[in-house]
């Protein structure tokens, strides 16, 4: 099979494309023929190796968590899928095996749900790590229910304008960050825009809501906001990081804030949710309450492009990669 294959970590250039044997499903796993794998913030970051604490790597690797396509075999065990059926979902990428930049992939049947009526195979694929991410934070670890106030840091991003979307569709009111150019996509999606640029953010905030949110959802990291975090969140709110967006608060600033009565959550503690916030997901999108906001495609031959562009940051939705598009029409 053809895939775009690391040797080392390193820069965009350290991609090529080569072919690897076609993978075997085994008990509990299901083979996918994959239309589109969907590019994150995360993707280039593996390919650098900053995230190994997470990830097992095993040389040739394979790039890639999010995929969409077919399903071309199952492995013993596996009842809830059949060849032909339209999946989307995450590769075993983490478990050291390839991910999705390749025409094949094998992931466990947990992992993967059938493509909602109405989405493309295109807009499935670049739904899972991002849709997770945001609904793992807001709902899993954050308990953001309806009526209540979510600061979205980060909104016009992949995670952010999935955020948006479901807070919107549980009755959560939104505060979006992001610059002048996506204020006007970030209102679309359903949040209240800041221009972090030319607005103090934390004062934003305490006009909209005088006592702090309920939530903040920090879809940037780099602890861009978590020192505010006690200005921001109301005593007895959460903010949560995104780990992987490699911020972590120290011991010291979780205890200070947790003596003002605000608590730093990790999003990873949702990890272990993934099977059921895909199904949570599909259920959004069959319902028309999410829609992935694709941005653009890139072909194989284009992948380093495409990771030069999400190592700049500040791309409104999100990129996807075509494998086999063709799989599209069937």
């Amino acid at each position: 099979m053809r895939a775009i294959i690391i040797n080392e970590f390193g820069g965009p250039d350290v991609m090529h494309e080569g072919d690897l044997p076609l993978p075997q499903p085994g008990p509990g796993e299901v083979r996918v023929k994959i239309a589109y794998a969907g590019l994150n913030p995360a993707d280039w970051k593996t390919r650098q190796g900053r995230l190994a604490k997470y990830i097992t790597y095993i040389f040739p690797f394979v790039l890639g968590f999010d995929l969409a396509g077919i399903v071309d075999a199952t492995g013993p065990g596996v009842t809830a899928f059949k060849p032909g059926a339209r999946v989307f979902g995450t590769s075993k990428q983490g478990q050291g095996m390839n991910g999705a930049y390749a025409e094949y992939a094998i992931t466990d049947a947990a992992m993967l749900a059938p493509v909602p009526t109405g989405l493309s195979l295109a807009q499935a694929a670049i739904l899972p790590t991002a849709g997770t991410t945001a609904l793992g934070g807001l709902l899993d670890v954050g308990g953001l229910t309806r009526g209540q106030t979510v600061l979205i840091n980060g909104g016009a991003g992949g995670v952010g304008s999935m955020a948006i979307q479901i807070a919107r569709a549980i009755g959560a009111r939104s505060l979006a960050t992001c610059s002048a150019p996506h204020a006007d996509y970030v209102t679309s999606l359903g949040a209240e825009a800041i221009d972090y640029h030319t607005q103090d953010v934390v004062a934003a905030v305490r006009r909209a809501c005088p006592d702090g949110v309920d939530l903040v959802l920090d879809a940037v990291g780099l602890d861009s906001l978590l020192p505010q975090a006690t200005a921001l969140v109301r005593p007895g709110g959460i903010y949560v990081e995104i780990e992987t967006l490699i911020s972590a608060a120290s011991p010291a600033q979780i205890a200070a804030a947790k003596a003002h009565g605000v608590f730093i959550e990790s999003n990873m503690r949702a990890i272990a949710r993934l099977p059921e916030q895909l199904t949570h997901l599909a259920q959004f999108a069959a319902a028309g309450q999410v829609k992935p906001q694709l941005t653009a495609l890139y072909k194989m031959g284009e992948v380093a492009q495409a990771h030069e562009r999400l190592e700049q940051g500040h791309v409104g939705g999100k990129l996807a990669l075509e494998i086999n598009p063709a799989l599209e029409n069937g």
